[in-house]
């Protein structure tokens, strides 16, 4: 069925009982985890009578639990959000926002991940300008020489990067890499304290942060990288931090981290 074009633009399609149901189930949070059928229906504005078909209804399709007349979520939102989640590559959420990051900076963008010892770059968002840093996808640069390989190492435990670096060579990387396992441990240490890591090589700098799961994990890191004269600027470099952590987090939420 066509719907006139002089349809009144006030006209109301919402559904009640899809609202509140999607509403009650906005209630839970980390901080919330359980609440009485009196206190949704307080949250709703509505009395226990009317919310409690809603309740029973979720409850039935296994989006809340009820125990002791306290309601919780349920093992079908936590199973169908998680999937959701998973099967979002990483590249797919992240480009867009690499993308506006490099227009509004006019530097080059990149994004990797953690493969064993090496930083794996997927995806960049390249500043068409004649001194931009292009790292070309695909490449792998050992995690503790790059500013997002460090961000990456943040995401591991001692003793996960004793074990990971234990057959590693760490003095054939020229400085300011450091040369031994207790070196790079207490470099790790001290970059788990800084928001946003910086490293320099070949007249340019990059700046690093990382990007965090639905569990608050370190799983990725983004860097903006440009030539030492546009980065040296302290004014300059505060305002692309803020940026890039501003980008970050954007990234961040959409893959479910709840900070």
């Amino acid at each position: 069925m066509n719907l006139p074009e002089t349809l009144d633009r006030d006209t109301d399609y919402r559904v009640p009982a899809l609202a509140r149901g999607l509403g009650v189930l906005g209630m839970f949070s980390a901080r919330t985890r359980s609440l009485s059928m009196q206190e949704i229906a307080a949250q709703l504005g509505v009395t226990p009578s009317a919310v409690y078909r809603i309740l029973f209804t979720l409850t039935d399709m296994g989006y809340l639990n009820k125990r002791n007349n306290q309601y919780e979520l349920g093992a079908r939102v936590i199973s169908d959000g998680f999937s959701y989640l998973a099967s979002r590559d990483i590249v797919e959420v992240a480009m867009p926002h690499l993308n506006e990051l490099r227009d509004r900076t006019s530097l080059s963008c990149h994004l990797s991940i953690r493969e064993q010892t090496d930083s794996l770059y997927l995806y960049r968002a390249f500043a068409a300008q004649r001194l931009s840093v292009n790292i070309p996808i695909g490449t792998r640069i050992p995690c503790h020489c790059t500013a997002m390989g460090r961000v990456l190492l943040t995401g591991l435990g001692t003793a996960q990067i004793a074990a990971l670096y234990q057959q590693v060579r760490l003095d054939d990387y020229p400085s300011p890499a450091p040369r031994t396992l207790p070196a790079l441990l207490q470099m790790v240490e001290q970059d788990r304290q800084q928001a946003v890591l910086l490293h320099r090589s070949d007249y340019s700098t990059a700046i690093a942060t990382g990007l965090r799961d639905h569990q608050g994990q370190v799983t990725a890191a983004i860097n903006l990288s440009g030539p030492d004269a546009v980065m040296d600027s302290a004014d300059a470099r505060l305002d692309f931090e803020r940026l890039l952590r501003a980008c970050a987090q954007a990234i961040s939420l959409e893959l479910g981290y709840q900070p």
